[in-house]
C-alpha cells in the first residue's frame, strides 16, 4: 500500500463550492470508514483542500478522484499529488 497526499485548488466560485462540498465530504466519508483516507479538510484561507490516503497504486488514486464530486462538478481547478512515506508517527512504517 501506498501513502499519497491530494493538495487541491479550488475554482474561485464560493457559491458553488459550498453546495458541492456536502457531497465531496460524504464520498471522502466512505474512504475514512474502510480505512484509505487519514485525514483531510480544507486551507483555513477557503482556496483549497489537502486530505491523506493510502491505497494500492496511483492509477488506483486516479480512478477514486475521478468519481470525487469535487472532479465531477468542476470544484477542482488544479491538484498536486504526491506519493509520501511516513517516517514518524503511528502510520510510519
Amino acid at each position: 500500500m501506498t501513502w499519497f497526499t491530494v493538495d487541491t485548488t479550488y475554482i474561485d466560485d464560493a457559491d458553488r463550492l459550498a453546495e458541492v462540498r456536502p457531497s465531496h465530504r460524504a464520498y471522502l466519508q466512505e474512504l475514512v470508514e474502510t480505512g484509505h483516507v487519514l485525514g483531510g479538510g480544507p486551507w483555513a484561507d477557503g482556496t483549497g483542500g489537502f486530505f491523506v490516503v493510502k491505497l494500492e497504486d496511483r492509477e488506483e488514486l486516479d480512478k477514486i478522484l475521478a468519481v470525487d464530486p469535487y472532479t465531477t462538478e468542476g470544484i477542482a481547478a488544479a491538484r498536486v499529488i504526491r506519493e509520501w512515506t511516513i517516517a514518524l508517527g503511528p502510520f510510519a512504517g
